[in-house]
């Protein structure tokens, strides 16, 4: 085995780290493995272990999450690429065969956030289950898929912000194969310019960036920049840890998956305010997760804010009665479901253990009958 695309470094100068020869992946014999996909495979993996232990510590049946999170993985891997592919067709649409190279990043989180509703929305009515309730022991699974799934984005240098000077900025060498050549000095500014038309904030980002080049006593040069991959894996900790910490005190199903919505979209607001690597709505300069990360947050929030106060003041929850299938291993006393889920080889055992059942009462009264006329 032998490591793959290290021939650069990446320094966090005003932290006294430097990273030499940080590589991308790694190489078993002629199949290369890439930190992004491996790190992003960890953090499903990661999600699904957390469901099931929700689901347990919940008193809930952990296979309907298992079962979920084997159609929803690949169903959201497809919607972040669709999504990204979708925003960046003037670049695809020349180069077709990169849709399926996803090596290189390309996995847009809004698109699998969506995919990953749906799924959930039709699996639960297809089974006949609660889907605020399901969705609320899920999400902290999904955010907690996306702070893992962002040190993806380290490992292949992109997801990073505009310049900047602070405690945690990040410095990329600019003879990095992953960066893109906007950033590099040699590459004329009025190709820079022709590609960022009508785009005036993030030619400005990028221009910033390519203006304050960093070069170190040895010749070498690295842009600096806002990490910020890590804010929102540190700003997704924060909605987890809370969320976590709110499980108890909900007043209603579906408040938790609300919570999720309404503080993941307002971290990514500001944070993708920072980014130089937008998906712009097609010939606008307006960038749509942030856009979509303004619209999602006023309508959760909003809705969050309605259901609890109802709630707090009625009593009710206004997911009663919704499922007719449960999601816990048994009947719940008073639950609002109205029965537990069967399938037909356990209904094949009760039929065959009441009729067992009945040949026996009968075989009893049989001898009872006989004993009273001797």
């Amino acid at each position: 085995m032998s490591f793959w695309g290290n021939e650069t470094s990446v320094r966090f100068p005003n932290l006294g780290i430097e990273l030499d020869g940080l590589p991308r992946g790694f190489e078993v014999g002629s199949f290369r493995i890439a930190f992004y996909g491996l790190i992003i495979a960890i953090g499903m993996v990661a999600g699904i272990v957390l469901a099931c232990k929700r689901a347990k510590k919940l008193g809930h049946n952990p296979d309907v999450y298992l079962d979920l999170a084997l159609w929803a993985i690949p169903l959201c891997v497809v919607g972040a690429r669709l999504y990204s592919v979708a925003f960046e067709w003037d670049y695809y649409k020349n180069n077709l065969s990169q849709i399926f190279n996803l090596r290189n990043g390309g996995l847009a989180i809004y698109g699998g956030i969506i995919v990953a509703f749906i799924t959930a929305v039709v699996y639960c009515k297809i089974r006949k289950y609660n889907f605020a309730l399901v969705a609320d022991t899920g999400v902290p699974s999904l955010i907690l898929g996306q702070i893992i799934g962002r040190w993806g984005n380290f490992f292949n240098r992109e997801a990073f912000g505009k310049f900047t000077n602070n405690l945690f900025a990040m410095q990329i060498d600019v003879t990095d194969g992953g960066l893109s050549s906007y950033f590099k000095p040699s590459y004329p500014a009025e190709l820079v310019a022709a590609a960022y038309d009508g785009k005036p904030d993030a030619l400005a980002n990028i221009m910033e960036i390519r203006n304050n080049v960093v070069t170190l006593a040895d010749g070498r040069q690295f842009i600096q920049v806002q990490p910020t991959f890590l804010y929102e894996s540190v700003w997704n900790i924060l909605i987890l840890a809370i969320m976590l910490w709110a499980t108890k005190r909900k007043k209603f199903n579906g408040e938790i998956m609300l919570m999720y919505l309404s503080g993941y979209a307002l971290g990514r607001f500001f944070i993708e305010g920072l980014r130089t690597d937008q998906l712009f709505l097609w010939n606008s300069g307006i960038a749509v997760s942030q856009l979509l990360s303004g619209i999602l947050f006023i309508c959760s929030t909003a809705v969050l804010i309605f259901l609890r106060h109802r709630a707090v003041k009625t009593g009710k929850d206004w997911t009663e009665a919704i499922a007719t299938v449960s999601v816990f291993p048994e009947k719940k006393s008073g639950s609002f479901f109205s029965k537990k889920e069967e399938t037909p080889a356990k209904k094949a055992v009760d039929e065959a253990v009441k009729t067992i059942m009945a040949a026996e009462e009968a075989e009893s009264r049989a001898e009872a009958n006989n004993e009273k006329a001797e």
